[in-house]
């Protein structure tokens, strides 16, 4: 019992120094997620995921992002409450999201062409299909983050 409790108190103590001493005189554990991770200088880079790709991923809603990719998909204004815009967006990765684009807030994308670059700042909404990204206008109450879509050098918002 005794020849257990010593291993413990020095698996400790080594834990200790090399979590607060040892090469990091500046290290705060509790800021854990702001310190950059770190590689083997040999090992290939990891692809960075996108805003948008990681809100997919951890099933986040209401989060403000600006996301990049081409045009994949036009589809017919939703003519129901508010009109708005709608096209789905493919990212780089291959993941597809939803623009709903509110028409009567902002205004219409034109010519909008499939296999265009584009790029969408609003709010992303999760779903199964890959996500929506709404709130790419102003808001006239001035209570939300003001969205915008930028198409062939010109910003619609």
């Amino acid at each position: 019992m005794f020849k257990r409790l010593v291993v413990i108190g020095l698996v400790g103590a080594g834990a200790y120094w090399y979590w607060y001493k040892h090469d990091a005189p500046d290290f705060d554990p509790s800021k854990l997620d702001s310190y950059p991770a770190s590689a083997p200088s040999n090992a290939a880079p990891m692809a960075a995921l996108s805003d948008a790709e990681a809100a997919f991923r951890d099933h986040r809603s209401g989060v403000e992002l600006t996301l990049e990719g081409q045009v994949d998909r036009m589809l017919a204004d939703d003519a129901s409450g508010s009109p708005h815009q709608r096209f789905i967006v493919r990212l780089p990765s291959g993941q597809t999201v939803l623009v709903a684009h509110n028409i009567e807030l902002a205004t219409r994308v034109p010519d909008l062409k499939v296999g265009s670059s584009i790029r969408v700042h609003g709010e992303y909404q999760w779903n199964d299909q890959g996500g929506l990204v709404h709130w790419t206008h102003p808001d006239p109450q001035r209570k939300h983050e003001a969205g915008w879509i930028d198409y062939e050098g010109h910003r619609y918002q």
